[in-house]
């Protein structure tokens, strides 16, 4: 039989947003975990905002309207501030109810920079690993780390002389004028993004354009892939090594594990890098280049099972990096500076973390 058409709406509805959303929908559990973090973290807030004035748009509305950006690969905030006005799943997350106004895009990216500005996403994701080691779900041993380039928002155009001596503009077009690099020898150590400072010209390998990018380093436990720590720095070649004994060290001052092992690919294959993990008492169960002698990565380490097991089991850090820039919006920065970047990176990571954590632990 068919349906009648009927366009006359309600005066009134008694349904809420929460009815909406499926019982069995994974966003349940995402927002479960998201909201334990951030009631560990109302302190922090407190300490962020004067007693007084006029209220702003509540730091944990904006943590969580950002791990939506994240999950639902929104292109930009203003477009976020749009489709909260119509869907129901993004309000019921925020803790709207259906009569609440959306976000103004210019106020909510300004509410925004005060997050950044104090290192708020840092400390999120924190909290976020502090809940998967209290469900028994990361490693307290087995780590793994690797790097990939994070393309920069800046145009090849913009990469000029310091001194400012360079090629001149052909024509008079101001938003993208022809400029002509013809014969021009590009470097970092003579050349600078005029668009974003901290962004370097780097190839990823022999072959392959360069281009001004970002370097992503992330540290992984090896029991179910969860990001431990994420370091987003100038695009060099011994930033991925240097990300990575960092992390290792705030690792170990907090105290919280005690890393024995840590996988990796051919690029951290250097001596110095070997080295420094043996100092730390970690063994470095790094991919080995053939015909290079390494002291601290022999067959003495090569040989064992748990190198083996490293090694098959690193290559899970790929489908971090995959999830981050195909879905999280990673692919390409978005914001310009080492610091804006490294807050973004933060949030997309606790996001692929809190979705990686609701999928365990609804299978048990």
């Amino acid at each position: 039989m068919r349906g009648e058409h009927n366009n006359q709406s309600y005066v009134f509805s008694y349904l809420s947003p929460e009815q909406r959303v499926p019982t069995n929908h994974p966003l349940r559990k995402i927002k479960e975990y998201a909201d334990a973090a951030l009631k560990t973290m109302s302190h922090r807030f407190d300490e962020m905002y004067s007693h007084t004035g006029r209220p702003s748009i509540p730091p944990e509305t904006l943590l969580k309207s950002q791990l939506l950006i994240a999950l639902y690969s929104v292109r930009s905030d203003r477009l976020f501030c749009e489709m909260l006005d119509y869907n129901l799943m993004f309000r019921w997350f925020l803790d709207m109810d259906m009569e609440q106004e959306s976000f103004d895009a210019s106020v909510y990216s300004k509410n925004r920079e005060r997050l950044m500005n104090h290192e708020i996403a840092y400390h999120f994701l924190r909290e976020i690993v502090n809940l998967a080691r209290a469900a028994n779900l990361l490693s307290d041993e087995h780590f793994t780390a690797d790097g990939t380039l994070i393309e920069a928002w800046a145009s090849m155009k913009s990469f000029v002389k310091k001194d400012g001596d360079g090629p001149k503009r052909s024509d008079d077009d101001p938003g993208n004028p022809t400029i002509d690099f013809h014969g021009e020898k590009r470097s970092n150590a003579t050349h600078q993004s005029t668009t974003d400072p901290d962004a370097r010209l780097i190839r990823k390998s022999k072959g392959t354009a360069a281009k001004l990018a970002y370097c992503g380093t992330v540290l992984m436990e090896n029991r179910n892939g969860l990001c431990i720590d994420v370091a987003v720095a100038p695009a060099r070649k011994t930033a991925e090594t240097t990300a990575t004994v960092q992390m290792i060290d705030k690792e170990h001052k907090r105290g919280k594990q005690r890393i024995k092992t840590l996988g990796a690919d051919k690029g951290f294959c250097n001596r110095g890098f070997v080295q420094a993990l043996r100092k730390k008492d970690i063994i470095p169960h790094v991919a080995k280049i053939e015909k290079w002698r390494i002291p601290g990565l022999d067959q003495r380490t090569i040989r064992q099972t748990t190198y083996q097991i490293s090694q098959r089991v690193r290559k899970r850090v790929e489908e971090i990096f995959g999830w981050c820039k195909s879905i999280g919006g990673l692919r390409k920065t978005r914001l310009k500076g080492t610091d804006r970047n490294q807050e973004q990176a933060c949030i997309i990571l606790a996001a692929y973390d809190l979705l990686r954590m609701s999928k365990l632990l609804m299978a048990t």
